[in-house]
């Protein structure tokens, strides 16, 4: 999440609402102003709200990369809950300034007491206290900044339902998403392509591939090698986890050796494409489904080569085996 960039695109949405009739390019000079000066254009209590929270989750940022510097996992899990509890301390200020805020409320939910049941819940309260969505007939709700909000809790709430197994309620919410951010901006195929490997629907899944020009990521490459060993199609499913190893820098290792992912806060973090940082994501998302298919890693490290080329990644990147 970009949040530097996502308040100059409210506070300059904002501005040229108030002003009416700006052409494109004098909008583009607007644009370039806030950006170079935020603090000029706060004055709603929604974009104050929203700077304070992007200061607090740029803090957190900061945090957590000292924290891959300490050895001690008990330091390491207290220098971790300091952060996430300073971090609701921000979320809490922000909806002072403004009880509206979704993405404060959505972090509260993400990090609150409980199991992740408990975190549904309390997400899809959030989304039932709002208007219902309803963009004009083409229009893509990304392209407006206020929308933006709503559409990341809806990703949360859909990862949330695959976190809890809730795999048909996930699609539901996924083509909720998908209709309303056509472009998919948050990232929101991926977690459909989780729920349909999980229910076998080989069509569903050639479908969401299409509608997205077939652009293979870990997610893709992954959940068909899932999809496909589900539905005992054996030699399409080995060349499908080859691919995956061979296009996913350090695939293999992701899969066999799963390490602990941050909880989106509140949205999935952008990597760089085909990473290692991309496969430990995507495989700590598919986790359920694979958990539900409890043949399918043994399988996967039985196939020729693939342990060896996540042992080999290991010695190249000095990790545990």
């Amino acid at each position: 999440m970009r949040y530097a960039e996502e308040l100059t695109d409210r506070l300059a949405q904002r501005r040229r609402t108030e002003l009416g009739g700006m052409s494109d390019l004098a909008y583009e000079e607007l644009r370039a102003a806030v950006k170079k000066t935020p603090e000029d254009y706060l004055g709603a209590k929604e974009d104050e709200a929203f700077e304070r929270l992007g200061r607090a989750l740029a803090a957190s940022a900061d945090a957590q990369k000292d924290e891959e510097f300490i050895e001690s996992d008990d330091a390491y899990l207290e220098a971790r809950n300091r952060r996430i509890e300073r971090l609701r301390h921000g979320c809490e200020d922000a909806l002072r300034i403004d009880g509206d805020c979704i993405d404060a409320q959505a972090i509260l939910a993400l990090t609150g007491e409980g199991e992740p049941d408990d975190a549904l819940v309390r997400l899809e309260q959030i989304e039932q206290g709002l208007d219902e969505l309803a963009p004009a007939d083409g229009a893509d709700l990304w392209e407006d900044a206020f929308a933006r909000p709503r559409l990341r809790l809806l990703a949360s709430i859909a990862r949330t339902q695959l976190e809890t197994a809730r795999y048909r309620r996930a699609l539901e919410t996924c083509e909720r998403a998908a209709a309303l951010n056509p472009a998919d901006n948050i990232g929101i195929r991926f977690t459909w392509a989780i729920a349909l490997a999980r229910l076998e629907d080989e069509r569903g899944f050639d479908e969401l591939d299409a509608r997205f020009g077939r652009q293979g990521n870990a997610w893709t490459h992954l959940t068909r090698a899932l999809l496909l060993f589900k539905l005992d199609r054996m030699p399409a499913a080995r060349r499908a986890l080859r691919g995956y190893a061979s296009l996913c820098r350090g695939g293999a290792y992701a899969l066999l050796r799963p390490t602990f992912v941050e909880p989106y806060l509140p949205d999935r973090p952008e990597v760089e494409a085909s990473s290692y940082q991309e496969a430990m994501m995507a495989v700590h998302e598919c986790d359920p489904a694979i958990m539900d298919t409890p043949d399918f890693l043994g399988w996967a490290s039985a196939q020729d080569g693939f342990t060896e080329q996540a042992q080999r990644f290991a010695r190249e990147n000095d990790l545990e085996w």
